[in-house]
């Protein structure tokens, strides 16, 4: 007989071409903390341009000498020929005296060169913000590694120290130290005043950092291991916590910056005929309708250089110290 049961076809599957998928980009092997930072904040636009106007500052601020010469006046000479005296001293051109011989203009009644006040006052300004800073860091890590990794009765005489320093109306302070101490050397002064006050905050945050990191396994194996409290706090600790300091840093220059200013322009800054950002500013104020060129040049490059280190601090925060950046 025959075969009539049913036939049945072979299984059989359509045969699919695998499909191209979008591989998300793979981290770049071999490269540490630091390098990938560089390479965040090279794809970063702002900080780009922010460096920029940094570097441009700073150089203008360390060339000031040659740049001054460069132009053919010094900060302190006056000319005379360049106002007009039956004008209350306005200068005579427009824009407030541009001319070739002075590419900014001059200032009013006295005609001294504008540009090398300028230049002559970045140089002030910076030195004493960077100064100061400098001296904050220093401090301010010190006293927060020590408080944090050793705890105890160090950590709350520190404590209290630092809540002591930030419970000072300090720019009251500052006015009244700078307007007591008259025969010293204001820069100095001022470096010295400004950094007393500005480290307890970044003592804070160092000490944050590490209370997190001082019982960590790579710290419990170098104290095993014999290491002393100064081989793990400068091998160990302080390269956990440089990365949150540096973006600190890059935060507090500015507000360096505009506190030297807000003290020039009160009167108890830098004194005459040393120039300065603020000074500048505080002097322009009786001509800025009749003059605006005198108070819009300094007043630009005060926010300019503010402005700039404040993006490229935001931006290193954000790489350097993320925790930091979301609380």
């Amino acid at each position: 007989m025959p075969d009539t049961s049913p036939v049945t076809k072979p299984d059989t599957k359509p045969v699919t071409e695998p499909q191209p998928t979008t591989a998300s980009p793979a981290p770049r092997a071999g490269l540490g903390p630091w390098q990938l930072a560089r390479a965040e904040l090279r794809r970063r636009p702002s900080v780009k341009v922010s460096l920029v106007v940094v570097a441009l500052f700073v150089i203008m601020a360390v060339a000031a000498p040659l740049l001054s010469a460069l132009g053919g006046w010094s900060p302190e000479e006056f000319d005379k020929s360049a106002v007009d005296p039956y004008l209350g001293g306005l200068p005579l051109g427009p824009l407030g005296g541009v001319s070739a011989e002075h590419w900014l203009g001059v200032e009013p009644v006295t005609g001294r060169d504008l540009f090398a006040r300028v230049v002559h006052g970045a140089q002030v300004s910076l030195l004493i913000a960077f100064t100061a800073t400098a001296i904050v860091v220093v401090a301010g890590t010190a006293a927060g590694i020590t408080a944090g990794y050793f705890g105890g009765r160090t950590d709350t005489v520190l404590s209290r120290l630092m809540d002591l320093t930030m419970s000072f109306p300090s720019l009251i302070f500052m006015i009244a130290m700078m307007s007591v101490a008259r025969d010293v050397n204001r820069i100095v002064l001022m470096t010295l005043v400004i950094g007393l006050f500005g480290w307890p905050g970044i003592a804070r945050v160092v000490r944050g950092q590490t209370l997190s990191l001082r019982h960590r396994e790579y710290v419990d194996a170098a104290r095993v291991g014999g290491s002393g409290p100064w081989r793990i706090l400068t091998r160990d600790i302080l390269p956990g916590v440089a990365g949150p300091v540096i973006a600190y840093t890059t935060l507090i220059i500015p507000g360096m910056i505009a506190t030297e200013a807000a003290l020039s322009y009160l009167g108890v800054g830098v004194r005459p005929p040393t120039p300065s950002w603020g000074q500048m500013i505080a002097e322009s104020v009786a001509f800025y309708d009749t003059d605006p060129m005198y108070f819009l040049v300094p007043s630009l490059c005060l926010f300019l250089t503010v402005l700039a280190f404040t993006l490229l601090g935001d931006a290193l925060r954000d790489i350097l110290d993320p925790r930091g950046s979301r609380s």
